[in-house]
């Protein structure tokens, strides 16, 4: 991941419209001017950095980092996956940084007052560093579904936050990751708003029997490609 001081070419009929109809919210926060790319400092390019010590023993545990007398409830699940540029090379040591709602489909936000149960051993929040293969790993809880009121009767599938740093601040990129067999993905604007069919396919997990655990947890593949014909569907691209 490089942060350039020109304006990348960005393939809009793989990657979402900053404005977007059926997205409601895009119409008040989406540029509605060309972005000018602007030069990065030396500072900028330098810092914030990332290493090992930035990640707590239980970060990539999502089931244990913030229980506080328990298990959280719901499904637990073992995402993995690999990031990598154009030519299928590894990306080492880039932070990953996820977010989710809980079973219920309730984030642990003020903002959200979803009518649905808060689950005290599960703050839905963690980090992990890829290795040396480019390959990462966390356990956490299936999320559920959530209402978002974007249109009636608008519930957003069960899906999990990605932010991927680079080797600086700037260099970042979200996406989300969703799961197979989603009957709620036809109906997602969020989902729908990447134009091209088989970049949208790219956003969906699939699932992994070689990382599911007997009688304890269901397993996930979801790779990351930062670049190129492959790249997966991101809500950010730098400018």
């Amino acid at each position: 991941m490089t942060v350039s001081n020109t304006a990348p070419v960005i393939d809009w009929a793989r990657q979402p419209s900053y404005l977007y109809d059926g997205y409601k919210s895009t119409a008040k926060r989406g540029p509605t001017k060309p972005l000018i790319p602007m030069a990065h400092t030396l500072a900028e390019l330098t810092g914030p950095v990332y290493g090992h010590d930035d990640i707590a023993p239980l970060d990539n545990d999502l089931t244990k980092n913030s229980a506080i007398n328990g298990e959280p409830i719901g499904e637990r699940i073992i995402v993995v996956g690999r990031v990598t540029d154009e030519a299928d090379r590894p990306v080492r040591n880039a932070l990953l940084e996820v977010w989710q709602a809980n079973a219920t489909g309730r984030y642990w936000h003020k903002v959200d007052q979803h009518d649905a149960p808060l689950d005290p051993n599960f703050r839905g929040a963690g980090r992990v560093l890829t290795d040396e293969n480019g390959e990462y790993r966390f356990t956490s809880i299936k999320p559920g579904a959530y209402p978002w009121r974007n249109h009636l009767n608008a519930w957003r599938p069960a899906h999990i936050h990605f932010s991927i740093f680079g080797r600086d601040f700037l260099s970042r990129l979200v996406t989300q990751m969703y799961f197979p067999g989603d009957p709620l993905l036809p109906l997602d604007p969020i989902y729908n708003s990447i134009p091209d069919e088989n970049a949208r396919q790219l956003l969906i997990s699939t699932y992994a029997h070689d990382i599911t655990t007997p009688e304890w947890a269901l397993g996930y593949r979801f790779n990351i490609v930062l670049c190129g014909s492959r790249e997966t569907p991101f809500e950010t691209k730098e400018v």
